[in-house]
Order: C-alpha cells, then structure tokens, then sequence
C-alpha cells in the first residue's frame, strides 16, 4: 500500500503473478487493504478476461483483451510475454517489483514512488537477448468499478489550444495523443475521471499525467464488463540488444474525494514543489518586443523599447525572432546563431548593457531545433535534417527539423547555445519549436531520440549556466507536460493573446499546470489574431491571472495607458507571490458563465480576480462567493480598507461592483485580526 497524504493506492498479486490495483481511492487501514487485494476479480464470461481493468501492467499476449502497455517481438517472430514474480524492494517511498520471462531473458521491472499528493510509476525492461520493443508504456491506471464514467480532457488547435471537455465515457476506446513530434496544441498528456457526479468543489475524480514532451498516447479503454483502463506511454517502439535498458517516462496519478478543483491544486503542488527547477522562485514581470517590432528589428527600436518598458515597471526585456543572421523574415536565418551585423553592428554587448542599467534583466528568442533550406548551416551542413532517402521533403513555415538523434548535430546545438548563454548576460531564454517533424526517416524510434536529446541539452545548459532561465515554446502551448517542465521555468500556452478568449484558454491550462508556469501577455487593440478591442483594464487583469508580461507597441501607446499600465504593474507586483504561489479556486467558469471568476490563496492572503464577459441585456451582477476562507474570520481589502466577515464573503459574496461588458476587477485581501 503506498499512502500520500489524502489517499491509498493498494497493489497486489493475483491472476498470472502480475500485479493488479487493489485499491485507488480514500485512505484505509492495513486490514482493509488485505481485505480489497482479497476481493476475487469475478467471472470472466464469453470472450472476457477477469484480468482486464484490473492489471497494473497488461502485456499483448494470453488471457487478456484490455489495450496493452506492453508489447514485444523477438529475433523468432515470437510475441507471447508471460512475467514470473521474482521479488521486491521498498526504499522509503519508492517500491520496486521485479518480473522475469518465463522462458526469455527478458526482465521488468516497475516502480512506485509517492510525491506529496501524487503516485508516480514507471517501467523498466533489462534485455538479455535482442528484443523488438513495440510498445512499452509507463503505467496502465484502473479507477474503481462505478455505475457511470466521465472523461476531462484538453483539446484544440493553434491560438485555440487547452479547450477543457468533460464528456461521458461510453464503451470502447478513446484515444489521447499525438503524432506531431511533440505534446502538440490538439491535446495534452492528462485525464481525469470520475462517475459524472464531480463538481469544482466535491466528488471523487481520478487523474493521471505523463511526463514526456514528445510524441505519445494515453488510450482511455471501457470495457464490455463495465471496468475502465487507461494506459499511458511515449509513442515510439525501438529495439534493445542484448544487455541494453530501457526506461519509460513517468506517469503521475492522484485521487481526491473534493471534485476538479482539488485536483488543480493537487497537481500545482506537485509541479511547483517537486518538479519544476526553480518553482519557488517568483516569475518577472517582461516585456517582449515581437508584436512591436516583428522581424523590422535593430538595436536602435530595440533600445527605445526598453526604455518604455522600465518606465511601467517590466523586470525582463526578452528580444524576438529577427536579431540573428540573415533573419529579414521567416524565409531565412534559422540556424545561423549570430546576431545580424547590419542590425547589431555592435553585436549584442551594448544593448544587453543598456537593458541591465535600466534595471531590467536581458532575456532572447532561440528556435535551436529548426533550419532554413536558406542559411548557411542547412548549405553546410544539409544531411542534418529529418528526411526520407528518395522522397520528397516537406516544409513548414519555410523551415526544415534538425534530426538530434546525430550526436553531431545535438553537440552543434549545445555548442553555440552554450557559447551564446557564456559571451553574454542573458537571463532568460525564449525556446520555440514552430513545426512539427513530418519526413522522419526509417528509424522508428526517432521520436524518442529526439526528446531525450532535447532534455539531455537543456539538462547540460541549466547545468553550465545555472541562473539562466527558460521558457518552453511550440507554436504556443505545444510542448507543454510535467516533462519539460522538469527543465523549464515557464510556458507559453498560446499564441493567442484576446483577453476574452485567453479566459478559456487558461481554465483549460490550469486544470493540470499552476499560474507559476503560465505566460500571460498584455497585447495592443485590436488583437492581432480576432481583431477585438477589449479595454487595457480587462486586458492586463487577465494577464496578470498568471506570469504577467508586456507584448504591446509601448511607442504607441498613449500616455494615459502608459499612466495606467505602470499603476496595474505595481499592482501585480503586490499580489505576484499570491498568484504565482497560491491554491487556485475556479468560482466561475467562463464556460457557462458571463461573469467568471477566481481566487487564488496563500497563508492570508487573498487575490480575487472577476470579469464580465460575454454580459447582455444589463444582467444583475451576481458577486462570487468566498466559501473556502476559514470560518468566524475577517478579511480587509487592501487598496480601500473596506472589512468583510468570512461568513459575509461565503453567503453575499465579493461585490466588485461591475456593470458593463469587459468590466473587471482584482482584489486583493489581508487577515485582519
């Protein structure tokens, strides 16, 4: 039984000698745990196995018809896996079963390990003999047998991504994942589940993630006898010769009894606190000049930027695309890691400079994994991108994938990346990936090879130059999991920067990740993508929901936005350990409400953040409601002073007094004695 402090996951033998989920769910006592790994798994009928829905790690072969986690093919053609229990081990909170093959040399090996809330599992498979591996997954989830089932999920599209759905689970198999080289903005690597009944505040809800930035799969099986089965793992198959190892990713799993919201803040703790390098650092408030300048940019409007910037109160100035070889557009450049001698004649020494005198850190935009056919790395160098022999290539945004699978061309990225990040005082790093791999070549395991290339770069540059900081970057919010969270600071959930649509997009973010690592932009009006002009209040209360940054033209920005930027800045500033480091409670969602809202809380303090948007007719305002302070306690806001009872807050609730479409207001409230 491996208990985290809200819960019980309960493993045991059974069947075949696999292991098999006892129990998921609310804590129990040693007795009860025996007693629930004694339940039998009933009769399998017809065309049934009582295996299926129980196992904890189903391999493709014998009595089972649940969607494998595990499948092999040996040098013979050969696929029949049958484990023999050999022995376990418990190292503190990590427990470890080891299984071999009953007549191949072949072992396995999964592990358990309890993080604050969270259960984490993964696999392990030791060849002595050559072995196809065609699926190895990490962890295969079985919630409890219930009447009805829900399935939550993210899906999208760019500038659309993170849409939350919570649909009833029917029979058969829903398939989440993807094939687009990495986490991809149409899904992201999290379920949830529970019986249908779950609220923001209540009901049991079953959830479980995937550490891995890659491509990859969590299929979400209902079987005919009523039990559910979710298996999740990286989508690529490789092949081990005798004596290799392969490791899957982790797949992290929780329950709770207290509905969605408890989940959110379930795996924010966990991210913060156990996975992200730096999570408890606070985030600064940036600038960053792509919407402003675009490729048009040079030292001069780069330097009359930061100065607007400093002026409002930004921490970090971060340079866009455009500052590097012959970058006049995205047609060419990409690959050519040296700043533009036409328009950094200089080189990038005296800007950086001058960004630190004005009390900002430096911060640049890299997309190290991407060449164009136009540069003079891809005329040197052109066997280094993804391509299959006699076929013809496939572009994207005008732009070719490095393959870094080639150690060559992984130490080449590491080289002038560490070179950029040692000849500079840059701060922080801005890693995008804008295409997705499409002519991979025959070795079916690139998409693996990629991705632990990939982390093992990041890996060695956080090393080398430890008070760098980085985003991670695809497009928007494609390459976003507790995977490259575990070597990033922040994320970019997406391109899309409406204020209006950004209140769904970061509901959807933050179901599974915490405002600590979500990049929330203030932009110009009209917005570049929907054309809405929403009002600069409405704009920044919403950034400021998260890692609040500046995206806009400063030049043009009037005085009086300027006035009101600098004083919404500060603001922010006040409550940024709140929002960055607080429990979120969702109080509306603006799925079905005009007027969503949310809080975020730390020790005794309270940011309430509200909106109107999408209010018709000169609907009655109804104020949130503040049920989860304490009880028989008073609340003062900060700016008026104004006092509140706990009690007053639960039942009338917040009045922020707004009227009109795209109103708002943030709050901020202290524990008065």
């Amino acid at each position: 039984m491996l208990r985290t402090p809200g819960s019980a996951y309960v493993v045991h033998l059974g069947g075949e000698d696999v292991p098999l989920t006892a129990h998921w769910g609310a804590p129990v006592d040693d007795e009860t745990a025996l007693a629930l790994a004694r339940v039998p798994l009933g009769t399998a009928r017809g065309w049934e196995s009582a295996l299926d829905g129980h196992e904890e790690y189903p391999s493709d072969s014998g009595l089972r018809f649940a969607t494998p986690s595990l499948a092999l093919r040996f040098p013979d053609g050969q696929r029949t896996v049958r484990w023999r229990f050999v022995s376990a081990s418990i190292d503190g909170d990590h427990l470890r079963l080891y299984f071999t093959e009953l007549t191949r040399a072949v072992r396995l090996l999964l592990h358990y390990r309890v993080v604050s809330d969270v259960v984490e599992r993964w696999a392990e498979l030791r060849a002595g003999e050559p072995v196809e591996v065609l699926r190895a997954d990490s962890a295969a989830w079985c919630p409890p047998r219930r009447e009805d089932y829900r399935l939550s999920s993210v899906h999208g599209r760019w500038a659309a991504e993170w849409q939350l759905r919570r649909e009833a689970l029917t029979a058969g198999l829903v398939r989440l994942g993807s094939r687009r080289t990495t986490t991809s903005p149409t899904q992201n690597p999290w379920f949830a589940l529970d019986d249908g009944t779950a609220t923001e505040t209540a009901g049991e809800v079953w959830s479980a993630a995937l550490a891995w930035s890659g491509t990859w799969h969590i299929d979400v099986e209902r079987q005919p006898a009523g039990r559910v089965v979710a298996t999740a793992g990286a989508g690529s198959s490789l092949a081990l010769a005798a004596g290799e190892t392969h490791t899957t990713p982790v797949s992290a799993g929780l329950w709770t009894g207290d509905g969605f919201g408890a989940v959110s803040r379930m795996w924010h703790r966990y991210l913060r606190e156990h996975v992200m390098p730096s999570g408890a650092e606070l985030r600064p408030v940036l600038y960053n000049s792509w919407e402003a300048t675009g490729f048009r940019l040079d030292e001069t409007n780069q330097l009359a930027l930061a100065e607007r910037a400093a002026a409002l109160g930004c921490e970090l100035f971060v340079m866009d695309d455009g500052w590097f070889g012959a970058r006049l557009s995205d047609d060419a450049g990409l690959g050519d890691w040296t700043p533009n001698p036409d328009r950094f004649p200089r080189g990038l020494a005296p800007l950086i400079a001058r960004v630190n005198e004005l009390g900002m850190r430096f911060g640049i935009w890299v997309e190290p994994e991407m060449v164009n056919p136009d540069s003079a790395l891809y005329r040197a160098h052109p066997d280094w991108v993804y391509a299959t022999p006699g076929y013809p290539r496939h572009e994207m945004r005008n732009q070719l994938v490095l393959n870094l699978g080639k150690p060559e061309v992984a130490a080449w990225l590491h080289g002038w990346m560490d070179a950029l990040l040692a000849e500079h005082d840059i701060a922080f790093v801005k890693w995008d990936m804008n295409r997705p791999v499409t002519d991979p070549g025959p070795d079916p395991s690139w998409p693996a090879a990629h991705t632990l290339s990939l982390y093992a770069i990041l890996d060695r540059l956080r090393r080398d130059h430890p008070t760098v900081r980085f985003e991670s970057c695809a497009s928007g919010g494609g390459r976003v999991d507790p995977g490259i969270l575990a070597r990033t600071d922040q994320v970019w959930p997406s391109d899309n920067t409406d204020a209006a649509d950004r209140l769904h997009i970061q509901e959807g973010f933050g179901q599974v990740y915490p405002a600590r690592t979500m990049t929330a932009w203030v932009t110009d009006a009209p917005n570049f993508l929907t054309g809405n002009r929403l009002p600069l209040r409405f704009r920044f209360h919403v950034a400021m929901a998260g890692v609040l940054g500046i995206g806009g033209d400063l030049t043009h920005w009037t005085l009086d936005e300027q006035t009101e930027a600098a004083a919404l800045i500060a603001q922010y500033k006040r409550i940024r350990p709140i929002v960055q480091h607080g429990a979120l409670h969702r109080l509306r969602s603006p799925a079905t409400s005009t007027a969503p809202a949310l809080a975020y809380v730390l020790a005794d303090e309270v940011a309430v953040f509200q909106w109107l948007a999408g209010h018709r007719y000169g609907e009655p305002y109804v104020p949130p409601r503040l049920p989860f302070l304490p009880p028989s306690t008073r609340w003062q806001d900060a700016e008026t002073g104004t006092l509140f009872t706990s009690a007053f807050l639960a039942t009338h609730g917040l009045d922020a007094t707004l009227f009109r479409n795209h109103d708002s207001a943030v709050t901020h409230l202290r524990r008065a004695p």
